[in-house]
């Protein structure tokens, strides 16, 4: 039976699934695939939230747009757990706070602060850990390194306000050791160890790149990368959670 949001039936996805949150960035991975833009399947478009399928280098891979925050990407991401996927990766954008880390930089999620709502309204209030997959984590950062990349790996954060205007928003979280403010990946790590608990194997991990910066001088909307050179940033992480995912399964 399709589900409410995904309009896809079991077997339409394959078990390793991309998550992007922008449709436009779904369309981009899709051309990725083996075959280039005519290789990969659409098996969802309903609401925007296109899905794709296909191979990379002979491995079936799904991409999945997940939408922006956490309530959006629950949404997915309990529809897709349901439809038969078992290995997660987010692959987006994230606000770089950590000291050193420049725009069109690699962020390789370790563990995520739930300041969201969603995963708070899972948690009922409970202290928790969100925390990726250690084998995705550690295949990430092996592939991007072999690719003479130097990824930041460690602690990001899960928000829900983009333009938070708080003087000592930046300050307060780099202090704490936290690389990067993002929107998604606290619900994705919650709901794959949710799925651990109950005795499935689903993995998740989560490779971003720093899209813009904030810090006590400068704003997102003044850092922030131009388009062209954007895509140009993402589409290298797209690389490395491609090989990173298929090798991984």
């Amino acid at each position: 039976m399709p589900q409410i949001h995904l309009r896809a039936e079991p077997g339409d996805y394959a078990p390793l699934v991309l998550l992007p949150g922008d449709p436009g960035r779904a369309n981009l991975i899709a051309g990725m695939l083996d075959g280039g833009p005519d290789g990969a399947r659409l098996v969802n478009d309903h609401r925007g939230l296109l899905g794709y399928t296909g191979t990379y280098r002979g491995v079936p891979v799904s991409v999945q747009t997940s939408g922006i925050g956490t309530p959006s990407l629950s949404i997915v991401v309990e529809e897709l757990l349901r439809l038969g996927a078992t290995r997660l990766i987010r692959v987006g954008t994230i606000g770089g706070i950590g000291r050193g880390l420049r725009t069109g930089d690699i962020v390789i999620a370790t563990a995520t602060v739930p300041f969201d709502g969603a995963t708070r309204t899972y948690l009922h209030g409970d202290p928790y850990a969100p925390v990726a997959d250690f084998d995705i984590t550690r295949a990430l950062v092996d592939t991007a390194r072999a690719k003479g990349v130097k990824a930041a790996v460690g602690l990001i954060a899960s928000v829900d306000a983009f333009y938070n205007p708080d003087a000592d928003y930046a300050s307060k979280w780099r202090s704490r050791g936290v690389l990067a403010f993002e929107m998604e990946a606290s619900a994705l790590f919650y709901l794959a160890s949710r799925a651990q608990g109950a005795g499935r194997d689903v993995r998740a991990g989560c490779i971003l790149t720093v899209s813009d910066t904030l810090s006590e001088e400068e704003t997102s909307e003044q850092t922030y990368m131009e388009l062209t050179d954007l895509e140009a940033a993402t589409t290298r992480m797209v690389e490395i959670a491609l090989e990173a995912g298929t090798a991984a399964t």
